[in-house]
């Protein structure tokens, strides 16, 4: 399970050096490398002309003190991708640059939308030609039609009334710079203040490496414009309810962050109390499964008052290791991602904790692992609900088949995992745990029912409100 892309904007009134925004969006996609590890990319506009450099793989292997060097003005947008619409290759790398008669634009997209193919063969069919495969650059030539008829802010508007999905996005157009969060607010984005100007960014993270100050998360349906002086907001969208992507609490987002006014690192740990309250257990050690199952485990331990003791180890060099062919390399390459600490292991009762299980297949090598070093027994604790369903809305999850869940009740994923037991948090104890309504969620992917009209799956349409007509 992957997350799907970062995006950043900075405008800077006062800038320290030509390069100075440059330099600031590196650091801020930095911040947000979990978000995307397959292409980075930086566009700068200086007297409305736009010089861009991406390319395949993490920032530092992108950028470097030379080309940041030659990205001189003092606003523009960053992208970090991981892809979900459209394959892995350059041509689909962000920020999107194109040209039209008015000149250029450039944008950088987080989400996913589910009418992409209906929009592109529409404007297919009216003689627009697309050079790449994601949907980002559909929402790029929407945008560039009505620019041809409206200002910035009506162009904006016109475009989000034909687009369904998830969309953060970070757009540049001539000496400005746009935030634009769905109406729903699937996917995070904040506003901060930092030396000089201001940053738009997916997470507060971005906002805190560069020493800048938090200032609130932009509202869903709302569209925000850096453009000097202070951010202008327009309201586009107003709905009674709201569809945060649950995942972004649960394993996306770093810990540090602050999502829709909740702390990360307090979600987490609250999940892992509430397992201990559903789930509780007699064993020896609290573990996680690094990294992403240590702060539930951390709430388990304080709960429960049963000792945190590590019992994997995390090889911080394996995450971009190439593919090895063979069940013997397979094994090798777990082995080499986490490997067991034997003295913390050996003839104990350990409860593992990590944040979600997808197909299974690592759950599964970690648990025969630690038996196979001595444990004796091993029950797994999840931080999120079985995942039944797909994702259609921004994260790249298994097919609906794939999913070991999709068909088996939690006794039969124990079972196959071989643990001694497993236990889930529940539905209600997860949303209690993030402190944010069901109806202010989407857990599309936990409970089969989404919050946009997904063809052959059930929907409960939250109502939007646009210039006082009421939309579904």
């Amino acid at each position: 399970m992957q997350e799907k892309c970062g995006v950043v904007g900075v405008f800077l009134d006062e800038p320290k050096e030509e390069n100075h925004a440059a330099i600031s969006m590196y650091y801020a996609l930095f911040a947000l490398q979990h978000r995307g590890q397959e292409s980075a990319g930086i566009v700068i506009s200086k007297d409305k002309n736009m010089r861009i450099i991406k390319g395949m793989g993490l920032v530092p292997e992108v950028f470097n003190e030379h080309n940041l060097g030659d990205l001189k003005g003092t606003f523009g947008i960053g992208h970090v991708r991981y892809s979900t619409t459209g394959g892995s290759k350059l041509e689909n790398g962000q920020p999107l640059i194109v040209e039209y008669r008015g000149g250029r634009i450039a944008i950088a997209h987080n989400g996913n939308l589910v009418n992409s193919k209906e929009l592109r063969k529409k404007l297919e069919s009216e003689g627009g030609i697309f050079l790449s495969t994601s949907d980002t650059e559909v929402i790029a030539h929407l945008l560039v039609k009505e620019l041809m008829k409206s200002d910035i802010t009506n162009a904006i508007r016109k475009m989000m009334r034909q687009l369904v999905g998830s969309y953060s996005l970070a757009i540049l157009i001539d000496d400005t710079v746009i935030a634009v969060r769905d109406p729903l607010g699937f996917k995070p984005l904040c506003l901060g203040e930092m030396e000089g100007g201001y940053i738009v960014a997916s997470e507060s993270v971005a906002i805190d490496t560069l020493d800048g100050k938090f200032i609130r998360d932009i509202k869903p349906g709302e569209i925000l414009i850096l453009g000097g002086g202070r951010p202008v907001s327009h309201q586009v969208y107003k709905s009674q309810h709201t569809a945060h992507c649950v995942f972004e609490y649960i394993y996306f987002a770093r810990t540090d962050s602050v999502l829709n006014g909740k702390m990360v690192y307090d979600v987490r740990r609250r999940i892992g109390e509430t397992l201990v309250n559903e789930h509780a257990v007699d064993v020896d050690i609290v573990s996680p499964v690094p990294d992403s199952g240590v702060t539930f485990a951390i709430g388990y331990a304080i709960k429960s008052k049963i000792d945190y003791i590590e019992s994997l180890i995390k090889n911080r060099y394996s995450s971009r290791t190439f593919i090895l062919p063979g069940q013997e390399m397979r094994e090798i390459a777990v082995r080499l991602k986490l490997n067991p600490v034997c003295s913390n292991v050996k003839d104990k009762k350990i409860v593992l904790i990590d944040d979600s299980i997808v197909r299974g297949t690592t759950a599964k090598r970690i648990v025969n692992s630690l038996k196979l070093k001595g444990a004796k027994e091993v029950h797994l604790r999840i931080g999120s609900p079985p995942i039944r369903y797909p994702c259609y809305l921004g994260i790249d999850m298994a097919t609906r088949g794939e999913l070991i869940a999709s068909n088996r009740d939690v006794e039969g994923v124990g079972k196959l995992m071989g643990s001694d037991s497993i236990g889930y948090v529940s539905t209600d104890g997860l949303v209690e745990s993030i402190g944010i309504s069901s109806e202010n969620l989407c857990m599309g992917c936990l409970t089969g029912i989404y919050p946009v009209q997904i063809p052959g799956e059930k929907c409960v349409i939250r109502q939007l409100t646009l210039a006082g007509v009421a939309r579904g």
